[in-house]
């Protein structure tokens, strides 16, 4: 973040920059007005000087000759008067707009402004009652006498206003960005462990929805690192279970205490802690893996039914030995998919291996294979104590169900679900937990079929 500009004063500087063009567009627009006003009036006023020259003419025809008291003043003022006959005869510059001239000369009015060289004039035209007119000239340079005046009073407004903008854009921009300091200052503190960071939710819409968005950030890694822990011990338990086994007896072995059919029975034991033990680890493994681009999949077109048939040779041994019904419910015709045989039969034998650790013995486990609606659906039921509504929605969560019926019935490490239910969505299916009519559970894995 070094050499980075702050929010705060990056908008401070938006806000002022802002201002400023919005002063300068102002005052541009102000100078126009300025000048149209005095423009307007300053015509006017050079109007009634004309109206009050013609009748003066008509009166006092040498009223306004150079040197009488009258032309004096108009000529101190920068006004030129030109007398018009109706013959065409003028008494004044040359300069002049033909035009003008012959209007004056018919008695007519007029109102114009012309260029003459580089200046601006205003020309008033007016009758003189029995013989043409007059016409008056003003530089619109010297009608203009107060627009400095104005134009320093103007620039100072804007300069006031100007600093009050800024101001304005600084209180603005702090009072804007508070609440993304905060945010900031409680992303580094989440990310330095802290987990009782809460945000206050006010300000604009999006900056509070943003303070709402790291508490629920917050809730969500305390639980999550709540699971974690939890989903850690149970595994340290299970962990431990199996090599206190495995030590105790290959301690027995080496003391020479367990000799003759007793070191049977302890080989016999640690060989099954240690395949126990290979397939914790494999359970583990897969579960880590599954979320890598690297996860192995061998896709290849497979008979899902001859699958389902051989994986339920296996268990319908298990089960009699369990004193447990078996049943599998196949088609008679082969049902063929493009997956993975492997890991179809993994999810399968997850399942089942669920099934038959909480099915009581009397009770049924039955495998189930149909095709609907262009899938094939594979269900794993049992007669064992089933599911809650809650326990369905959390189903295929890691260690969920573990830690809510461990002590209460038998359960196993907490990973056979989750594994079932992340290599499903791996193979392009659907799963999901329910009721089954035996009265236990019914887990439901839907793959779809070629075409479909």
């Amino acid at each position: 973040m070094t050499g980075r500009v702050g929010m705060t004063r990056q908008v401070a500087l938006a806000t002022c920059l802002a201002a400023t063009f919005a002063v300068f567009a102002a005052a541009l627009a102000a100078l126009g007005f300025v000048r149209h006003a005095y423009d307007g009036q300053a015509r006017a006023v050079l109007r009634r000087e004309a109206i009050l020259v013609a009748e003066a003419r008509a009166s006092a025809p040498n009223a306004f000759r150079t040197g009488r008291p009258a032309g004096r003043v108009l000529r101190a003022s920068g006004i030129t008067v030109v007398r018009v006959h109706s013959n065409g005869t003028s008494f004044g510059p040359a300069t002049l707009d033909p035009a003008d001239v012959a209007a004056a000369g018919r008695g007519e009015q007029l109102s114009a402004v012309r260029r003459l060289g580089e200046s601006r004039v205003f020309v008033e035209v007016q009758p003189v009652s029995g013989d043409g007119g007059v016409l008056l000239l003003e530089r619109a340079s010297d009608a203009q006498v107060l627009t400095p005046a104005v134009l320093r009073r103007l620039l100072l407004a804007l300069l006031l206003g100007l600093g009050a903008a800024a101001l304005l854009g600084v209180v603005v921009a702090r009072r804007l960005t508070r609440p993304l300091v905060r945010a900031a200052e409680g992303a580094r503190r989440l990310a330095a462990g802290e987990r009782d960071v809460r945000l206050a939710e006010d300000g604009p819409a999006e900056v509070a929805e943003l303070s709402g968005a790291m508490n629920r950030l917050t809730d969500a890694l305390a639980d999550s690192e709540s699971r974690q822990r939890d989903f850690l011990l149970s595994i340290s338990h299970e962990l431990r279970t199996p090599l206190t086994a495995i030590r105790g007896y290959a301690e027995a072995l080496g003391d020479e205490v367990a000799t003759g059919a007793g070191a049977v029975t302890a080989g016999h034991t640690i060989e099954a802690e240690a395949q126990r033990l290979e397939r914790l680890v494999s359970d583990l493994l897969d579960l880590a893996r599954l979320g890598a681009q690297d996860f192995r999949l061998e896709p290849s077109l497979i008979d899902l039914t001859e699958v389902v048939r051989a994986a339920a040779a296996v268990w319908s041994s298990r089960c009699a030995a369990e004193g447990v019904p078996f049943h599998a419910d196949l088609p008679a015709q082969p049902l063929l998919l493009h997956t993975d045989a492997g890991r179809v039969r993994q999810v399968l034998d997850g399942l089942a291996e669920n099934a038959l650790r909480v099915t009581p013995t009397g009770c049924p486990i039955i495998f189930s294979l149909y095709v609907q609606a262009g899938a094939a659906v594979l269900e794993v039921r049992d007669g064992g104590p089933g599911l809650t509504e809650d326990d369905i929605a959390v189903a295929f969560e890691r260690s969920v169900l573990f830690n809510r019926y461990r002590g209460v019935r038998r359960v196993g490490t907490g990973l056979g679900l989750a594994l079932v239910g992340g290599l499903v969505g791996r193979l392009g299916g659907r799963v999901g937990a329910g009721h089954a009519p035996e009265g236990g559970a019914a887990f439901t894995v839907t793959l779809p079929l070629p075409g479909a």
